[in-house]
């Protein structure tokens, strides 16, 4: 297995859905592959992907943004797995969480998929759950707004202006995860408790 990291950021293709709430995970990858300076490029895997390092002698990299719906994202992921010689442990999904506010970011290894179709796809094709995720907070429906209606739909206004730093927010924390590991980036990332 290569030292690589697959970073998938989790979404649905066509320009109906790029502004969605779900799309949050290919905002965060168009935002990494800004920093690297490259472009994404179709691979026979389903999926677009920039492949290089992120900052100067950092790790090489494969971002991807599966083109297939996000509930059966885990064929590409497998796939791009499989092409460049991947472990899971080396895998880094970076999706949408209904279950932490809005302009939040939390990580972790492994663990329960939450209802995240995409998610529970990707664990199934992997055939295991313990691969790292990068969870952006898009807060919870109002009222009894069903939960697919909400994340199909864009961020509110006062959202959108706090976007752009979310997003930051949630690439500094993938690239502080490769670099340092999952529990240094959970210190910086997670607010303490008071």
């Amino acid at each position: 297995m290569t030292d690589t990291w697959l970073i998938v950021g989790l979404g649905n293709p066509g320009n109906e859905y790029s502004n969605n709430r779900h799309n949050v995970g290919h905002m965060v990858l168009d935002e990494l592959a800004s920093r690297m300076g490259g472009k994404f490029k179709v691979h026979k895997a389903r999926a677009q992907v920039v492949e290089g390092r992120l900052g100067v002698g950092g790790p090489r990299v494969v971002l991807a943004k599966p083109m297939t719906y996000m509930n059966v994202s885990g064929g590409p992921v497998a796939g791009l797995c499989n092409f460049f010689d991947i472990a899971p442990d080396h895998v880094i999904a970076v999706h949408d969480e209904i279950d932490i506010p809005f302009n939040t970011v939390k990580l972790k290894l492994g663990g329960g998929e939450g209802g995240h179709n995409g998610l529970r796809d990707i664990s199934k094709a992997l055939a295991t759950k313990d691969y790292l995720r990068v969870r952006v907070g898009v807060g919870r429906p109002p009222g009894r707004m069903e939960t697919a209606d909400f994340v199909l739909r864009d961020f509110a206004a006062a959202e959108k202006k706090e976007l752009p730093f979310l997003l930051d927010e949630a690439a500094d924390a993938v690239e502080l995860l490769m670099a340092q590991g999952l529990l240094a980036a959970q210190q910086k990332h997670h607010p303490a408790k008071t």
